[in-house]
């Protein structure tokens, strides 16, 4: 296969409609959301089959026809998560990104997956908007957010990749050498250690936040002729806590970004509950940008289709708005 990160390999599931024609939708969702009762299958093809460019204009176009707000209209109309997932899916990614970082950060306790998951694995594009997004909407910077949210080294961590600053260059073998030799002492399984563990974690950091995922690559496979042993294994072996789960995000995101997203997937849909709120965060998030190599890395690793996971595990027309996101069966 192909290296992941040429741009033109990750496809999503989700394109631009043949045909666009904003007011017709517009006139076809307010008349689905017309009367008593809506016609809830109505406005979930239409509005999974659209891009989120087109969706953007469809509520230029609502407004424009009717002085209404879109997404009030839909939040009338439609509740629990289907709701989260139709009204996800109308907002532009970086506000919808903004949005999920903001309710994990909101009431008592932290969501520190949704955090990792998003910060670990956007570019420096996406972290850009994010951020401006973030201001635009909560007239609050997002690092002063997560600072005054988290603490300690898992702070700095997240902190540092929300300032979007990865280099995008190539590899640097001997600089690659190094960055090893760094992982391994870190890591305790080297013979030397040259200072002490702090400034040694901090080099650490630096190294797996703002390295290009290419150089990356090439520090895992350094790490893996000097100590014999995996990167990822051994971070989750020496390291605790949120330090720990955000060097793994990373690490597997560097890896294989698909593959980090379908066992993000997998463990939503596993077990007795459904945890819908990353199920949903992560097909509405990916749903223009791999989520069809996210199909092939699930049904590779766990013997059946996400399309088949989906339908095992949810119900009604969340279900069948999943699934439509999903496009197709593998």
């Amino acid at each position: 296969m192909a290296k992941p990160g040429q741009g033109s390999k990750y496809r999503g599931s989700v394109h631009d409609f043949p045909d666009f024609n904003p007011s017709q939708d517009a006139e076809a969702l307010y008349t689905a959301m017309k009367g008593f009762g809506s016609d809830k299958e109505a406005i979930l093809e239409l509005i999974t089959s659209r891009s989120n460019r087109q969706r953007q204009e469809i509520i230029q176009s609502y407004k424009s026809l009717y002085g209404k707000d879109l997404m009030a209209d839909l939040k009338s109309e439609i509740s629990g998560d289907l709701a989260r997932l139709i009204l996800g899916l109308m907002m532009p990614p970086a506000h919808y990104d903004a949005k999920q970082l903001k309710k994990a950060m909101e009431g008592a306790g932290t969501d520190e997956k949704a955090l990792i998951e998003i910060l670990a694995t956007r570019t420096n594009a996406e972290i850009r908007a994010i951020n401006e997004a973030y201001k635009e909407d909560y007239h609050k910077s997002l690092e002063d957010a997560l600072s005054s949210d988290t603490s300690g080294h898992f702070r700095r961590i997240l902190i540092s990749l929300a300032t979007g600053n990865r280099d995008e260059g190539g590899e640097d073998r001997d600089q690659a050498r190094d960055d090893a030799k760094v992982a391994a002492e870190i890591l305790e399984i080297a013979d030397t250690s040259s200072g002490d563990k702090t400034s040694l974690e901090t080099r650490f950091m630096t190294i797996l936040c703002t390295r290009s995922y290419q150089h990356l690559r090439r520090v895992f496979q350094e790490f893996v002729k000097m100590t014999n042993y995996d990167v990822e294994h051994t971070i989750k072996k020496e390291m605790s806590g949120d330090v720990r789960d955000a060097f793994v995000a990373i690490v597997q995101s560097v890896k294989n970004k698909p593959l980090f997203f379908a066992d993000k997937l997998y463990k939503s849909m596993k077990g007795a509950g459904t945890d819908e709120k990353t199920l949903t965060r992560v097909m509405v998030s990916r749903s223009e940008i791999d989520l069809l190599n996210i199909r092939r890395e699930f049904i590779e690793k766990y013997d059946k289709s996400l399309h088949q996971a989906i339908e095992g595990d949810t119900s009604g027309d969340f279900m069948k708005a999943l699934l439509a996101v999903c496009g197709g069966e593998d």
